[in-house]
């Protein structure tokens, strides 16, 4: 059986946070922990909470406890947010004004408690 978690609208760029779930992909819930305790990133807090939140989902659904050791993230990816509304400037040469965009991601995981990956 298979559950999800979505995370939506966090404040972090796509690209650093799909190297974590880079490393995590294809781990046990167990392994994955530590990882990601060990990883000198921000992020780090966001997926962990994620995937925590996966497996919890995943306890509901089968209504037993599960042992960390026997639940596998299946899948996991990072997509892009919207970056309209939360622009800024920052002043640029000869009186500019230089724009930059606030970046945002939505972070998807789903975990199972077979380890076969689709």
């Amino acid at each position: 059986m298979e559950a999800k978690c979505d995370l939506k609208y966090q404040r972090f760029g796509r690209r650093k946070v799909a190297q974590l779930l880079d490393q995590v992909r294809g781990k046990s819930l167990y392994e994955a922990q530590y990882i990601l305790a060990a990883l000198p990133r921000m992020a780090t807090d966001i997926v962990g909470k994620a995937i925590k939140s996966a497996g919890a989902n995943l306890s509901v659904k089968l209504g037993r406890k599960l042992d960390l050791k026997q639940v596998w993230v299946s899948e996991c990816y990072a997509d892009q947010g919207p970056m309209k509304f939360l622009r800024r400037v920052q002043p640029g040469p000869q009186g500019r004004a230089m724009p930059f965009k606030r970046k945002m991601c939505h972070i998807h995981v789903a975990v199972s408690d077979t380890k076969e990956r689709k």
